[in-house]
């Protein structure tokens, strides 16, 4: 009968371990110097190499070569027994299974019967924060007062479940999730030996799949294998369910350039080929996290071919950083989703919306976000008189064009609404976090010279208002629309919070000015305004 790959190649020695050198060169070094403890924890993701790590440290304490560098041998009777399942004194538990205190009870009245075979008895308590408190308390006192032939190696994968109390009697040994290079290299040397044909890219589609974990990665081969044919790079992602590197970067492509409508075509693409839509989301957050390393200068960091890394270095320079963190988040939800199973593209589609928010707009340029879209272009000017059906539809007036500049120095407060995307983009080339900012605004209307805009956070009003931010906003604006403009913040909460009082009136305003044909036709609401000293007034720009 064949065993699974994963069984087949499992380490026998301590030179057979990938990738856990600093655990191994501890654990030789107390074996030379016959300095082993009583309780080891072994701690670390899974398929890391714990519990073959600990069967390889109960040969090494039971092997009877004379040479203490040579523990262990693989030759002699304990070692041979111990790889064949046989050996009496290696007893593993599974704490999942094996959760109460019965259970550990029995195992601390049986402790004290002396080996049958070797020198030591070797427990394997795997997946040992399974346990409950009261199995934990019994497990606490037999680690106190432990016999002198008793060893125990506790593994698991959540460390932080296991009490204080446990752990500080364990001599405690962190296990690494394996990088993406290190699987390949080790899995290429094994491909020698068996009768399996694999493409390079199929290889490192796996190993990036395997997420650090070496025993996933010989499963998925395995199971790509099992056909008997040469695997393809195309096979793999077929069987994995993953979508094609291109697929994934088109959709990041796509979010860089604003064209929302083609990357949700190509997420639909990528599902149609049979890509899993939670796999899909996972793969674009791994291009997002090596374009944020990308901006922070670390390149080399990132695990991926060469010309995959010069397209990262390429959208590393489209993107914003806010636009790159923002859309991890949202890619991220996306990737843990299971209550939209009945439509596997939705979370996909939220995920690029809400990334795009705010950087993507819609024809004419009226931004998509409702943070980004100003309260006079929601409630555009009506043209009546078009009747179908008895009943009355509004029509927007047409814009003119965005990229309209002043003339004669002077710029309509219409004109400001239709090049808000382009004003956005110009103060984005400055500094992203200011364009932020004025992404979660509302302009008002023009008033004595400077433009009025309203949050909805007092907090994003106070950083708006410090000299740099409004600085860089005056320039977008200036190199937009030919004309210096101050700026004006206001707080524009809704009254009815609980803040007003039912005899308390709006702050005057002008009949005629912008903020009041805002607050009388487009629903605005004021809450706190600051007086500018006349010779402010006199200048149009805000106080400092």
């Amino acid at each position: 009968m064949a065993h699974a790959l994963y069984r087949k190649w499992r380490p026998q020695q301590w030179d057979e371990v990938v990738g856990q050198e600093h655990v191994v060169r501890t654990l030789r070094n107390a074996l030379r110097s016959e300095r082993q403890v009583h309780a080891y924890l072994f701690a670390g993701p899974r398929g890391t190499g714990k519990t073959s790590t600990a069967r390889i440290l109960a040969k090494a304490l039971n092997c009877t070569h004379e040479a203490i560098d040579e523990r262990p041998c693989a030759r002699c009777a304990n070692c041979l027994a111990v790889a064949e399942g046989r050996f009496l004194d290696l007893i593993e538990i599974d704490a999942a299974s094996n959760t109460s205190v019965d259970d550990i009870r029995d195992l601390r009245d049986r402790i004290n019967f002396a080996p049958n075979q070797g020198k030591y008895k070797i427990y394997i308590i795997d997946e040992v924060h399974m346990l409950s408190t009261a199995a934990f308390n019994a497990l606490l006192k037999t680690l106190e007062e432990p016999p002198e032939h008793a060893i125990f190696v506790l593994a698991t994968t959540e460390v932080h479940k296991i009490p204080a109390t446990v752990l500080s009697r364990c001599q405690r040994h962190e296990f690494r999730r394996l990088p993406v290079a290190t699987m390949v290299e080790y899995l290429q040397s094994k491909l020698t030996g068996e009768s399996i044909e694999i493409e390079l890219p199929a290889l490192e589609l796996i190993a990036r799949q395997a997420t650090g974990s070496l025993r996933d990665a010989i499963s998925l081969l395995d199971q790509l294998a099992s056909g008997g044919e040469k695997v393809t790079l195309d096979q793999a992602e077929t069987v994995l369910g993953t979508a094609a590197s291109e697929s994934v970067r088109a959709v990041v492509r796509c979010l860089a350039d604003g064209e929302v409508g083609q990357g949700l075509s190509a997420i639909h693409q990528a599902l149609d080929r049979g890509a899993d839509a939670r796999q899909f989301a996972r793969q674009v957050v791994d291009v997002l996290r090596g374009i944020l390393l990308a901006q922070m200068g670390n390149l080399d960091l990132i695990e991926a071919t060469a010309e995959a890394k010069v397209e990262i270095g390429t959208l590393a320079s489209r993107l914003s950083t806010t636009q790159v963190l923002r859309a991890i988040k949202t890619f991220g939800l996306a990737a843990s989703d299971r209550r939209t199973t009945w439509m596997a593209a939705l979370p996909l589609e939220m995920a690029l919306v809400e990334a795009a928010q705010g950087e993507a707009n819609t024809e004419g340029g009226s931004p998509q976000s409702d943070l980004a879209a100003p309260a006079a272009m929601k409630a555009a000017p009506k043209t009546l008189k078009q009747e179908s059906g008895g009943e009355q539809q509004a029509q927007r007036s047409a814009p003119p064009p965005s990229n309209a500049s002043a003339q004669g120095g002077v710029v309509s407060f219409e004109m400001l609404v239709n090049s808000w995307r382009e004003i956005l983009q110009a103060a984005r080339h400055q500094d992203p976090r200011v364009q932020a900012l004025l992404n979660s605004c509302r302009p008002l209307g023009i008033e004595k010279g400077s433009l009025v805009i309203g949050f909805s956070s007092d907090l994003l009003r106070e950083k708006m208002e410090k000299e740099y931010n409004l600085e860089v906003a005056r320039k977008a604006l200036e190199q937009v629309c030919g004309v210096k403009l101050g700026l004006r913040c206001l707080l524009t909460e809704a009254w009815q919070d609980g803040r007003r009082s039912e005899d308390e009136s709006p702050p005057p305003m002008e009949d005629d000015g912008m903020v009041a044909t805002a607050i009388r036709e487009l629903g605005a609401q004021v809450v706190e305004v600051e007086q500018w000293p006349p010779d402010q007034r006199a200048a149009g720009s805000p106080q400092a």
